[in-house]
């Protein structure tokens, strides 16, 4: 039993020394070899590349029109490589969205708000946290009612660029006559 249990930690030892041996081998030709030369980058097929760039754009797009902007449709100089491409995309919808998430007024829509009534209120006929009738809907928010339906379903800051739009027509916040004026806008 003795002779079987010193031959298993005898092949033991031999194995462990064998890698070891082997990954000190390992180490000299790793060292030898540069890094960036060994981990190769994997190449993104044509498709999914267009597939990650859409994704992009439709998000930019997404905040440019519920903002009321120009649409940016393509690149003024669109870089030749692809990775290249998708990052230039990615900053443009990053930054789009950073304009998004911070409307003029955010302090006063966010204190008629609080007068008004939750976020996901879909009571009829006002619906959302601002209390905006399906006749405003129409009128301010069209491409986010035909899209994802009454205000309720719109998320906080969706709604606040609506109301803003609706501010920048000329309509101010004389839409909220009560709350407007508990929050000192009118």
């Amino acid at each position: 039993m003795r002779l079987k249990v010193l031959v298993l930690l005898l092949a033991c030892a031999c194995g462990l020394a064998g890698a070891l041996v082997a990954s000190a081998g390992d180490q000299g030709a790793a060292q030898q070899t540069p890094l960036r030369e060994t981990a190769a980058r994997p190449s993104l097929s044509p498709q999914t590349v267009q597939r990650i760039i859409d994704r992009y754009r439709r998000a930019t797009w997404h905040w440019e029109r519920v903002m009321g902007r120009p649409v940016t449709l393509s690149l003024r100089r669109p870089p030749r490589q692809a990775m290249q491409r998708i990052r230039t995309w990615k900053r443009v919808a990053t930054y789009v969205h950073w304009l998004a998430s911070r409307p003029p007024h955010l302090y006063a829509w966010n204190c008629i708000h609080r007068y008004e009534g939750a976020w996901t209120d879909s009571g009829y006929p006002y619906y959302g946290g601002l209390q905006m009738d399906i006749g405003f809907q129409q009128r301010y928010g069209s491409y986010l009612l035909r899209n994802k339906g009454t205000a309720d379903r719109w998320t906080p800051l969706e709604q606040m660029w609506v109301a803003e739009r609706a501010y920048r027509a000329g309509r101010g916040f004389y839409p909220w006559p009560n709350t407007a004026r508990a929050c000192g806008l009118l």
